[in-house]
Formats: C-alpha cells, sequence, structure tokens
C-alpha cells in the first residue's frame, strides 16, 4: 500500500522522541511492503520544529541537520512536490473547509498520490473520511482513508 506519513512519525530522525511512536515505524511499514512518501512540506515542518528545539537548547543543530539529511537522502521515501497543479487546486478548495493550509497540502498530497494517510491527528482523520472533503479531494483511490500508524493493515 502507497502511505504518506505526517509529519510526526520523521520527528525520530531529528533526535525527537513521540511517545507511543516506535522508533523503528518506518522500517516497519517498508518491511511489510509499504511504499513511503512523505509532502515537500513536512521538510519544511520538521526544520521548523528542529530549529525551534535548538533555539530553547533542547536540540543541536547538528542533530537537525544530520536528521534532516538523512531523510532526504533516503531512496525509500518519495517526496511529493507541492508545486503540482492537481496538487495545489485540491489543497486550496479543501482549505474552505479546513483552516490550516498546511494539513490541506498534506491531505491532498496523500489523496492525489497515494492509498492512505498515516497521522495521528484525528481532526485530519476525520476530515479525510467527510464527504465534503473528499468530493474537494477527488482521491485516485476511491478506497482512500487516513489512519493512525496503529490501525495500518
Amino acid at each position: 500500500m502507497k502511505l504518506l506519513l505526517d509529519t510526526t512519525y520523521l520527528l525520530p530522525a531529528l533526535g525527537i522522541t513521540v511517545r507511543s511512536i516506535p522508533q523503528n515505524l518506518l522500517e516497519d511499514f517498508q518491511r511489510r511492503g509499504h511504499d513511503i512518501s512523505i509532502s515537500a512540506i513536512t521538510i519544511f515542518e520538521l526544520a521548523a520544529k528542529g530549529a525551534k528545539l535548538v533555539s530553547d537548547g533542547r536540540l543541536s543543530a547538528d542533530r537537525v541537520e544530520r536528521g534532516l539529511a538523512s531523510i532526504l537522502t533516503d531512496d525509500s521515501i518519495n517526496q511529493i512536490a507541492l508545486q503540482e497543479a492537481e496538487i495545489l487546486k485540491r489543497a486550496i478548495a479543501l482549505r474552505s473547509i479546513k483552516v490550516d493550509f498546511i494539513d490541506c497540502l498534506i491531505l491532498a498530497s496523500a489523496a492525489l498520490r497515494t492509498d492512505a494517510l498515516v497521522t495521528e491527528d484525528k481532526e485530519l482523520r476525520d476530515l479525510a473520511s467527510r464527504d465534503e472533503a473528499r468530493a474537494k479531494l477527488n482521491p485516485m483511490n476511491l478506497a482512500f482513508t487516513a489512519y493512525p500508524w496503529r490501525k495500518v493493515p
């Protein structure tokens, strides 16, 4: 199954522990045969979160740089560009019902390029299943859905 992972699942690469999310989750998904993708906006979100923690003295700049480099050079993680017209079209349409445009971009990227969005954000998962949102997203896979990591088949 083609999965788009939300930003939360990549935080461990920067040295940020997220309770209840295993450190080896990406490897587990790949071992189970899933194709992993992320939205390009995820790199921005990771850099912003890392920079905040560096500024607060809770993380080293080197750790953030190495973590981002490891994600950017990992050929097993597909990056979905934001400038694709169909992604932008869907994200802009979705914005009328979801205030957070970054979430709109992530959900639009997932609907266009993958079978499922994996996110811990219950609101985002609920949105992905609403008829109004699905009409705006026009998923390529009609079975497109959103799961928390524990429910990914």
